[in-house]
């Protein structure tokens, strides 16, 4: 079955939603250079309503160690997420499973990066390009996926609940990961969407 993360949250009664209608993991935003950014206080208003067995990611992009401790320390997210530049060797220092997403946008050059990381516990790769934020709403060529990594591999950018099936049957990830797709406004997610790309999910998974 493929998994499925609601990425961007920034009101608690989104994420009840997305807990209800059946993803596994939520996301919530904490570097400045996104606009689906959440303060620590309102991070764990997100978390503290979820139910058990519903996953929670805690992302950054370039951000100091010191706000990513801070985050760990406050929020205690299951999992980290980086976007950015920062190396295998940077996203470990924490002691803390983490996963890295990676810049899709310039198509198979950016394959080898794949192998740049062999401490995440998985590797998100999404359809921006190299150096911007993710959660534009940007897809790449699915075909891309490769097969032969050990590492499970999440598949983000462009998603919605029109296309998502088909993504599903093509790359074959472990888990997709969704944010503008379900959303009416930045931050804000869309109840009818978010339903309709869950159960999308779980008819082509």
């Amino acid at each position: 079955m493929t998994r499925i993360k609601c990425c961007g949250m920034t009101r608690v009664e989104d994420a009840r939603l997305a807990a209800q209608y059946g993803a596994d993991a939520i996301g919530v935003i904490f570097t400045a250079r996104s606009k689906r950014r959440v303060d620590i206080a309102r991070a764990r208003d997100i978390c503290a309503a979820l139910p058990p067995f519903v996953s929670t990611v805690a992302l950054f992009m370039d951000d100091d160690a010191a706000h990513v401790r801070e985050v760990l320390r406050e929020v205690q997210p299951d999992l980290l997420q980086f976007h950015g530049d920062e190396s295998d060797d940077w996203c470990a220092q924490f002691g803390h499973r983490y996963l890295k997403a990676i810049a899709m946008g310039e198509g198979a050059a950016a394959l080898p990066r794949l192998r740049e990381y062999p401490g995440a516990a998985g590797l998100l790769l999404d359809g921006h390009g190299l150096g911007e934020a993710g959660g534009g709403g940007k897809a790449f060529d699915w075909s891309l996926m490769p097969t032969d990594l050990d590492q499970p591999l999440i598949l983000a950018g462009g998603l919605a609940a029109e296309n998502v099936a088909h993504a599903v049957r093509v790359a074959q990830p472990w888990a997709v990961d969704v944010s503008s797709g379900i959303e009416s406004a930045p931050g804000i997610k869309d109840a009818a969407k978010m339903y309709a790309f869950i159960e999308a999910v779980r008819q082509a998974g």
